[in-house]
């Protein structure tokens, strides 16, 4: 009877069940599709804000540190110490090498062009690098995108091509275009990057280490690394950690933790995170996770609130069922379990339904915003369908309440 019972339920409120089941699998869908982009999407959203530049450098220790944060230098370098080049690709043998997108090492020296001392800054452009059997490329192309080129092209790292700064190009006695020759390069263009290169010539690392007389020498290296947004245990001192928790924390891809990786490539050598970078990295994150968990939020309040008016509607068109059931016995429980049961069976189909097409539209919203497909792991469905029954559920525990209540001589004579 029970089962009778309910085919009848479904077959005789087919419009209302529809409704019901539409509102659920709209406001599942929704959430499926927000949890899933903020479970999946952390990596995509931080590999586009690493495309803003550097939030690692490295420098000698014994150096003070020329931090440049947009056209701000911080502290004054101190001559006479440098990095070793040759080490630079054993930057991708660390534990979260594969999370390193790119760095560039930098030294600077000084030239004289047309009777002036100018800044020259020797780097790499887009070199080729090699690790064990990786081969990569990296450079400021890669690590500073804003940077550009005009009235050329970007100089070869193996060659004695070099870029002029755009002010620096302006204040010279001479206009310099691309073919023009100083005394250790060849201009290939004019570079613009609203920084201290604006004012410098900016070289191959090989043309500023033989102007420094210093080979196999950088001052520091900028890098680039997917990380996590910080939080309290990021901030600990691994030195005071015991073993357990040093682990975990070396383990993870925390600025704080791929720096100190990075110092331990580099003997003698300093590492600290660009701290207004990573901090805000951590800020956007959290308030794009935010805002998605939060529209989540609202679609299955929204859901609920409209099975519950389906609900409510589907009570009162059934009072006399309930009323009829009741003078033959039937008890509360047997009354409440049969409208859970019908709830339950609407909320899983919606559920099963609404994870498809959440599916649907985070890969949409993964493809117009990050280009990328956004992996759905099998782990979130039971989570969705928990999600489905507490919406549908609890969208019509005031309905089925109200149907408990009913007085069923009130009801059947007709007065209810």
């Amino acid at each position: 009877m029970f089962f009778r019972l309910l085919y009848q339920s479904f077959r005789r409120q087919q419009r209302r069940k529809l409704l019901a089941g539409i509102a659920v699998t709209v406001g599942v869908a929704v959430a499926t599709a927000m949890i899933a982009i903020v479970v999946d999407v952390g990596d995509k959203i931080n590999r586009e804000l690493r495309s803003y530049g550097a939030n690692i450098v490295v420098y000698p220790q014994e150096a003070a540190l020329d931090v440049r944060i947009g056209d701000q230098e911080v502290k004054p370098a101190t001559s006479g110490s440098y990095l070793n080049e040759s080490v630079l690709p054993n930057i991708k043998g660390i534990f979260w090498g594969h999370n390193i997108l790119a760095f560039a090492p930098f030294l600077e020296t000084h030239a004289s062009i047309e009777g002036r001392e100018v800044r020259v800054i020797g780097t790499y452009f887009d070199k080729k690098l090699r690790f064990g059997t990786e081969e990569f490329t990296t450079g400021v192309r890669q690590l500073f995108p804003w940077w550009k080129v005009e009235g050329g092209t970007w100089p070869d790292d193996e060659s004695n091509s070099v870029l002029i700064g755009s002010q620096l190009a302006k204040t010279l006695h001479r206009a310099w275009e691309q073919g023009d020759l100083t005394e250790f390069g060849r201009v290939s263009g004019i570079l613009t990057t609203g920084g201290p290169e604006d004012v410098a010539i900016v070289v191959p690392l090989s043309v500023a280490q033989k102007l420094a007389h210093a080979s196999n020498a950088i001052d520091k290296i900028y890098v680039s690394a997917l990380t996590k947004p910080e939080d309290a245990f990021a901030r600990r001192d691994p030195e005071r950690m015991n073993p357990a928790d040093h682990d975990r924390w070396y383990c993870s891809p925390y600025a704080n933790s791929v720096a100190y990786q990075l110092q331990e490539v580099f003997p003698g050598a300093r590492a600290e995170q660009i701290r207004q970078a990573a901090q805000n990295e951590g800020t956007v994150l959290s308030h794009i996770s935010g805002m998605m968990l939060l529209i989540a939020l609202a679609s299955l309040v929204a859901a609920a609130l409209a099975v519950s008016a389906a609900m409510a509607t589907t009570v009162l068109e059934r009072r006399q069922e309930v009323g009829l059931m009741k003078a033959l016995g039937a008890t509360a429980t047997a009354i409440g379990s049969l409208f859970v049961t019908e709830a339950s069976l609407l909320a899983l189909g919606a559920g099963l339904i609404g994870f498809a097409l959440g599916d649907v539209i985070a890969q949409r919203i993964g493809q117009a915003v990050f280009h990328s497909t956004v992996a759905i792991t099998p782990v979130l469905l039971p989570i969705v369908i928990f999600l489905a029954l507490v919406v549908t559920i609890g969208g019509s525990a005031a309905a089925i309440n109200r149907a408990l209540k009913l007085d069923p001589v009130i009801v059947l004579r007709g007065d209810a």
